[in-house]
């Protein structure tokens, strides 16, 4: 059963470019993973500060291998300077 994750980040304004900049490659080598059905970062229309990535993977073991991969291991420590408060990460199961 498909997983989706919504992970929601409130970048510090003067950070924006550099944190989307940093994501490049995060989003690049996640799209080659196996069990990645959709994975993106977004930018909130009403607050370019609001990035978010929307993803979709084949199942929870997916998912799991993607928070053990080298490049989310890499990359995500390096979100908090970025930050303005902790990353909001919420994970779905389809109910209907």
């Amino acid at each position: 059963m498909t997983i989706r994750v919504v992970a929601k980040n409130y970048v510090k304004p003067e950070k924006v470019q550099e944190f989307m900049d940093l994501c490049k490659n995060l989003v690049e080598a996640t799209l080659k993973e196996e069990g990645c059905i959709e994975y993106g970062l977004y930018q909130e229309l009403g607050n370019s500060g609001i990035l978010t990535f929307l993803e979709e993977w084949k199942d929870e073991k997916s998912l799991d291998e993607h928070l053990n991969s080298n490049h989310f291991r890499e990359i995500f420590p390096l979100f908090s300077e970025y930050l303005e408060k902790e990353t909001e990460v919420n994970v779905y199961r389809r109910a209907l």
